[in-house]
């Protein structure tokens, strides 16, 4: 069987972060509910933070560096994207909205997505249904019903049961078990025959 490429594209600017801990634990959990579905699958990280200079150039002159060329083609060869952000001012960090500007609008088409984000408080956590959800809609990405929002309270139990990891966990079924029903990686290899 085919291994399933994920991609967890992480928006924000330092290093460690809350927000990088949630990713990690997503696609962790990711893994393994594809592989209880027998589908292996490997998670590849990206941090955009780290591709902020080649974006701003991008932008200037309507072409990606390589690095940014590498990213860009990455996120369009994923079987499935886990996509978390810090929350900024109501919304989503800018280096995300900058990745996804930059990103042909065609890319994520069908591609199976998990939202996550952290905030200071649970009053944050509506961020991903109003302002992320529709970034992906807009892009004909295919996004999981459930989002995972993390607050500082929401970390530091050592219960696999605790509110944050049955989140994680239901989000992390659904995309799996999107990438497992998707056939987007066999349409784009015959397009491109």
């Amino acid at each position: 069987m085919m291994t399933r490429q994920i991609l967890m594209v992480s928006a924000g600017l330092g290093d460690p972060s809350s927000r990088r801990m949630l990713g990690d634990q997503v696609a962790e959990a990711v893994v393994a509910e594809l592989e209880a579905l027998g589908t292996p699958a490997v998670v590849n990280a990206v941090e955009v933070r780290n591709h902020a200079l080649d974006i701003a150039k991008n932008f200037i002159t309507g072409y990606p560096g390589p690095d940014l060329a590498a990213v860009l083609d990455e996120v369009g060869r994923a079987d499935g994207l886990i996509v978390v952000s810090p929350v900024f001012s109501g919304s989503f960090s800018g280096l995300l909205k900058s990745v996804f500007d930059v990103l042909d609008q065609n890319v994520l088409h069908e591609t199976p997505v998990l939202m996550g984000a952290t905030g200071g408080s649970a009053r944050h956590a509506l961020m991903l249904e109003h302002a992320m959800r529709p970034l992906f809609s807009y892009l004909h990405a295919v996004v999981v019903p459930t989002a995972v929002y993390a607050a500082p309270e929401d970390w530091g139990g050592n219960s696999a049961a605790g509110p944050l990891e049955q989140r994680i966990r239901r989000a992390a079924r659904e995309l799996a078990a999107a990438v497992h029903a998707s056939s987007r990686r066999a349409d784009q290899a015959r397009s491109a025959a």
